[in-house]
């Protein structure tokens, strides 16, 4: 993103000069659907971010500008209230809960923009949210600690989204390291960066451009089997708190019997859980070769047990598996659609990113976008 260019462009819309802070957003190497779960994730955030420009107004009105939807949006700090217009309830659910915890903010015009592919779970709605917290943190100096900005945008997330996510996309935005992986403890919020050292591989995403519709509903069920296991098992075992707390061992006696289904949900989240710590300590030394296993393992727990992932992203990570370059692959995020992430030898990228845009085409009907990403800095100010 070319800064002097964002700086002319706000200029344009506001005729004022902003202060310009970068939120990135993120890749998760492995740990899926673990976050709500209390788990381990293993998140990196990336070279592709979601850039806020902000400056003060002598008023109390909030002017924002979406220039990818090319939108404006006005509103009162003394109403705000959920917008239909989509992007705007990531800004404004921002602004409602650092005023619900009496932080006093003045009025401002805000421009946003960024290169995070849209509903390709990268992230993009953490990364604006903790974009504008940084900022707003910045300019009506509230003294907010990195943590606060996560825990603020996460709520905003929860409240004026409606999406109930874990902790794991704020965190990687505003924590992120260049070079490094992290390992995310979902309940202490404890974390340790590890050393990204690909050795000659790459990251490479490969989009589906497919959402389908049973994403949210079937998110909020997984949600709900998952607290249903746990609260079973808790029956007999009260000090779990949640599905990181009890062991297959468990399900087997106190699932099982009264649930097949909830019992195959939460045995998943156990495994992945394990798999998660595992691929931490493999990535600590070096072997990617079996880093790429476990995210071949984690695709198919997702699509066989889990029951998340589409014919879209079956199809991309069934294609890839023979390929001698490619270490691992497996859809990431919440499913349905989006991306599959893919560890492949570098001198591999280019031909194999153009034999799949054609065999997803043939097969689908629908074009492939493919992005090499790599990790990156946490959220910033860059003017």
């Amino acid at each position: 993103m070319n800064i002097n260019e964002l700086k002319l462009r706000f200029s344009d819309i506001f005729e004022s000069q902003p202060l310009i802070v970068k939120s990135p957003g993120r890749i998760n190497i492995i740990g899926e659907h673990t976050d709500y779960n209390d788990g381990f994730v293993m998140p990196a955030a990336i070279n592709k971010a979601i850039y806020v420009a902000l400056s003060k107004r002598a008023d109390t009105e909030v002017h924002l500008y979406a220039e990818n939807y090319k939108q404006l949006h006005i509103v009162s700090l003394e109403n705000i209230v959920k917008s239909e217009k989509g992007w705007a309830n990531y800004v404004l659910g921002v602004i409602d809960q650092l005023q619900k915890n009496g932080y006093i903010l003045g009025g401002f015009n805000l421009y946003l923009t960024g290169d995070v592919p849209l509903g390709a779970g990268l992230s993009s709605s953490a990364a604006l949210e903790c974009a504008v917290a940084h900022a707003l943190n910045h300019t009506f100096s509230l003294n907010l600690s990195k943590m606060d900005l996560v825990l603020t945008s996460q709520k905003a997330e929860h409240e004026f989204a409606g999406v109930n996510c874990g902790i794991m996309d704020q965190f990687a935005s505003v924590f992120g390291r260049e070079g490094h992986a992290m390992l995310l403890d979902c309940r202490s919020v404890e974390h340790e960066y590890i050393p990204l050292d690909l050795k000659g591989h790459k990251f490479i995403l490969f989009n589906t451009n497919v959402k389908h519709k049973l994403s949210e509903s079937a998110y909020n069920q997984r949600r709900s089997q998952c607290e249903l296991g746990v609260e079973l098992v808790k029956a007999n075992n009260p000090e779990v708190k949640s599905l990181r707390d009890t062991s297959l061992a468990e399900l087997e006696e106190f699932v099982k019997p009264v649930d097949r289904q909830v019992y195959e949900k939460c045995r998943y989240v156990i495994e992945e859980i394990d798999r998660t710590k595992l691929a931490s300590d493999k990535l600590k030394q070096g072997d990617l070769a079996a880093l790429g296993k476990l995210m071949f393992q984690t695709h198919s727990g997702l699509s066989k047990i889990y029951e998340v992932s589409c014919p879209e992203l079956d199809f991309l990570v069934d294609q890839v598996s023979s390929h001698e370059g490619v270490l691992g692959s497996r859809m990431m995020g919440g499913g349905f659609g989006g991306c599959t992430i893919n560890l492949i030898r570098a001198d591999q990228v280019d031909e194999l990113t153009s034999k799949m845009i054609s065999l997803y085409q043939s097969e689908f009907g629908i074009s492939l976008d493919t992005y090499v990403v790599e990790s990156d800095e946490g959220t910033s100010i860059v003017y």
